[in-house]
């Protein structure tokens, strides 16, 4: 749902929805449940974060792990290939 339908839905401008979605402005409770209402879930479900907050490290690290075995087979291959030259 685009801010502009939530917000048509929930009587309310799409200047106040973006103004909630960048914490900019916080709604009282009674307009929390009047969105949640509109968007049909439970109050509490607004404030779940659906990702992780440890993802963005969790990739940096396997990006690292990536990078660090293609340096090492790269190095090897390097010793490798030396030895077998002398």
């Amino acid at each position: 749902m685009t801010q502009e339908e939530l917000a048509e839905k929930a009587n309310v401008s799409t200047h106040y929805i973006a103004m909630i979605e960048t914490c900019k402005k916080y709604p009282k409770p009674d307009m929390l449940e009047h969105i949640a209402k509109t968007l049909g879930i439970e109050p509490y479900k607004l404030f779940n974060v659906e990702t992780d907050p440890n993802e963005p490290l969790e990739r940096l690290h396997m990006k690292i792990i990536i990078d660090m075995k293609q340096i090492i087979n790269e190095a090897l291959e390097k010793a490798l290939d030396f030895k077998s030259k002398n």
